[in-house]
């Protein structure tokens, strides 16, 4: 529960926070007459900012709060520069995600109230009903308050789900869209699914798919004309999303999904898997689609892969090294957990990212990511 004062008389309704933040214990009002500023000295002391103005303004107040948040005084952005270029670069990416993270607190400080029908009781508010429904499920029939920032993240992923994103390796037709749920990571970047698309099929039959989400991977397979693929998933989200493509697609006839962690029973010729490629903790549902904490699914994979292949049948490993270029994860370390599963590496495919951060040269991770190369690993028991 959240607590506040109104006018002398306390105040509370339910909390609602993506990322499992606990609810602030410092609350105060905030309306229009509310400097940027102010919000920007209480935002960093802790305290949430309890939004009761003009809907639109508070928007406002958000993106004067991120120009704060981003723009540093020369003499600490001086000693945060020379900080990076001494650290390691794992050294780099802890500190590169510490900011994010404090940055993502100070700008959680704007929260609002959605009432219990998820209508917004702030003038000019949209109507984002549909919207909560969609990521929440059935309205509660209570008020909760939620983070501004979270909010108009739900309404983004919102407007995803509806126009989709274009997957070229589908075909051209119109029906050649992916479009990702609330919480479920979206296939945007195109090479790895590429690699998927032209690597020779060792056999038309039955494929898995391990750890599907939107679906895309088993639905470029079917494309392909797998006649079986058996897709596996463990996020609720993730299994009604996949779900909705493949019945977007007209797929569902060759493409059964399984709630299962990991592998299905039985043992399959092609085995396909795109694990999250970067071993640490997520800080929130969809982060589990880019943080495999301890490397568990990929470990989880190679051990598990020469046990539910048929004579002759390959696993399909999708990996970036970009944990290799921060000094996460060796590629000895890889290299020797494949050892280990019994497996055999056939063939390396390798392309190179086609996303915006790799030409980035402020980004932090720069130098990783401009040297990264995303490899499709054809493995097979030794």
């Amino acid at each position: 529960m959240i607590e506040w004062n109104e006018q002398g008389e306390v105040r509370t309704a339910r909390w609602r926070s993506e990322s499992g933040a606990p609810a602030p214990k410092r609350v105060a009002l905030a309306d229009d007459t509310l400097s940027a500023d102010s919000a920007y000295r209480l935002a960093c002391a802790g305290t949430a900012l309890l939004w009761q103005g003009d809907f639109q303004n508070a928007r406002l107040l958000l993106q004067a709060l991120m120009r704060r948040v981003d723009r540093k005084p020369p003499k600490a952005a001086a000693r945060a520069a020379k900080k990076i270029a001494e650290a390691s670069p794992a050294e780099v990416f802890h500190l590169h995600r510490q900011a994010q993270s404090q940055r993502a607190r100070t700008l959680a400080a704007i929260v609002v109230q959605v009432e219990g029908d998820y209508s917004i009781a702030l003038r000019r508010a949209p109507d984002w009903r549909q919207a909560c429904t969609e990521a929440w499920g059935a309205a509660p029939g209570h008020p909760q308050v939620v983070s501004l920032r979270e909010l108009l993240g739900l309404v983004g992923a919102h407007e995803w789900r509806k126009k989709g994103v274009p997957v070229a390796a589908l075909g051209q037709a119109p029906d050649n869209h992916i479009h990702p749920h609330y919480g479920v990571f979206s296939p945007v970047r195109g090479e790895y699914i590429d690699l998927i698309a032209q690597t020779p099929l060792p056999s038309k039959a039955l494929a898995f798919d391990i750890g599907t989400g939107t679906g895309v991977l088993a639905a470029v397979l079917a494309r392909r004309g797998v006649q079986h693929i058996i897709a596996t998933e463990n996020a609720p989200r993730a299994l009604a999303c996949a779900q909705d493509n493949l019945q977007r697609l007209g797929l569902i006839p060759q493409v059964q999904l399984l709630n299962a962690d990991l592998f299905p029973p039985g043992q399959a010729p092609l085995i396909v898997c795109n694990p999250p490629w970067l071993p640490a903790r997520a800080s929130s549902p969809i982060e589990h689609a880019i943080y495999d904490e301890g490397s568990r699914m990929l470990q989880g994979f190679l051990s598990g892969l020469a046990a539910h292949l048929t004579p002759g049948g390959e696993g399909w490993l999708v990996l970036s090294d970009l944990a290799e270029h921060l000094g996460l994860r060796p590629r000895e370390q890889l290299l020797e957990w494949i050892a280990q599963a019994g497996l055999k590496v056939l063939e390396r495919h390798d392309v190179r990212p086609q996303h915006a951060k790799a030409t980035e040269s402020g980004d932090a991770l720069h130098a990783a990511r401009a040297a990264e190369v995303t490899s499709l690993w054809r493995l097979a028991p030794a």
